[in-house]
């Protein structure tokens, strides 16, 4: 199935997963926007315009002529965020299709 997300949010999802992972830990500087932009195979203002919603939504910090670096808490706010959307989001259409298929939740785990 083909993602028809703005690829700024698919950008942003990617960031998010590595600072919530640990690659980017809280303190660390976050790649250029042209390193990262040459690394994903993107427009470097559309990687700009992910790490502008991180900064709007206080995330990372700009240290002017230095780099961009991930603020105390983003994990730890990132993964509630995810979390939050993930069960309001994709779970009800996730536990209707289980019901569809007749699945249950220790089907799933048996398949872990």
């Amino acid at each position: 199935m083909a993602d028809t997300r703005p690829v700024y949010l698919r950008l942003r999802e990617l960031i998010a997963a590595a600072i919530i992972d640990g690659r980017y830990p809280e303190g660390e500087m976050l790649p250029s926007v042209r390193a990262f932009a040459a690394d994903q195979g993107a427009n470097p203002l559309t990687v700009a315009k992910a790490y502008q919603q991180f900064q709007s939504d206080g995330l990372i910090r700009v240290q002017r002529g230095v780099g961009m670096f991930v603020r105390e808490g983003a994990a730890a706010q990132l993964r509630a965020s995810e979390r939050d959307a993930f069960l309001q989001e994709e779970w009800p259409e996730i536990r209707q299709r289980m019901d569809r298929l007749g699945l249950k939740l220790a089907d799933l785990l048996d398949h872990a």
